[in-house]
Parts: structure tokens; C-alpha cells; sequence
């Protein structure tokens, strides 16, 4: 839900699409912070969070206009 309120205008996918593409941010987010070694600190893992959220915001931007147009046919 925080990258739909991340990116600007309307996003035209469902709830559950919304929350799926969240999760698979956050799967994705925490892989890459292991990979570039930022998963586990000793404080709060804030570039661990932020990858989180890029990536779910990515994955919105991407799947929103696509959603939106598959019922428009030419």
C-alpha cells in the first residue's frame, strides 16, 4: 500500500495485486540487501526497508498501466 501512495495519479489493480507485488518487493528487497550486505545491522536496517519499498514500488509502476490496459482491445 505505501508505493501505491509513493507513486502519483491512480493505479488501476486490485487490492490483492497491490499486496502481492508489496510481498514480492519485500522478498526481493531482502535479497538484495543480502546480497550487497546490509541485511542484518546492529541498529534499525533502513536500506533494507528501502529496497524493500523501491522494489514494491517498482513492481507497481510496472504491473499498474499494464493491469489497466488488458481489457482495451485494438
Amino acid at each position: 500500500m505505501l508505493a501505491k501512495l509513493i507513486l502519483r495519479g491512480p493505479q488501476s489493480i486490485p487490492w490483492w495485486l497491490t499486496m502481492l507485488l508489496g510481498a514480492a518487493g519485500a522478498l526481493v528487497g531482502n535479497a538484495v540487501a543480502g546480497w550487497i550486505g546490509v541485511r542484518n545491522t546492529s541498529g534499525i536496517d533502513w536500506i533494507r526497508h528501502l529496497l524493500q519499498i523501491g522494489f514494491a514500488v517498482l513492481f507497481v509502476a510496472l504491473v499498474a498501466p499494464a493491469w489497466g490496459r488488458r481489457g482495451v482491445s485494438r
